[in-house]
């Protein structure tokens, strides 16, 4: 079974990852065939449809980069991390928020649900 740090590592690359067949690399690694991800703003169901929602988030984030701020904490098949997503041209944060993942047997995801956080005042 991967680590949990590592899956999380590998999670947050992937949504960095433009070269298309290095994301589905990672994300071949860490989502299972019949994975779900659900936020307020997107969805994608599958390894498909997971690489389609993440170059989307690319595209319409141009020159912007997640980072991780939360954990990852994990027990039995769960596991929560916080992330936010930095401009590479100022560091500022344009959005965060905290993803809740359940894990297959070997440790890949099979579904994670995320939450925004408010912006800062």
């Amino acid at each position: 079974m991967p680590e949990v740090t590592t899956l999380v590592q590998d999670y947050i690359a992937s949504f960095n990852e433009s070269d298309p067949a290095r994301r589905r690399e990672l994300i071949d690694r860490v989502w299972a065939d019949d994975a779900t991800y659900l936020d307020p703003v997107m969805a994608g169901d599958g390894r498909d449809g997971i690489d389609r929602m993440v170059a989307a988030a690319q595209a319409q984030f141009p020159g912007h980069r997640f980072e991780p701020t939360l954990g990852p904490d994990a027990h039995h098949d769960r596991v929560r991390f916080g992330w936010r997503l930095v401009s590479e041209a100022d560091g500022a944060t344009v959005a965060a928020g905290t993803d809740f993942g359940v894990l297959t047997g070997d440790g890949r995801l099979r579904a994670v649900t995320g939450f925004l956080e408010a912006p800062a005042a």
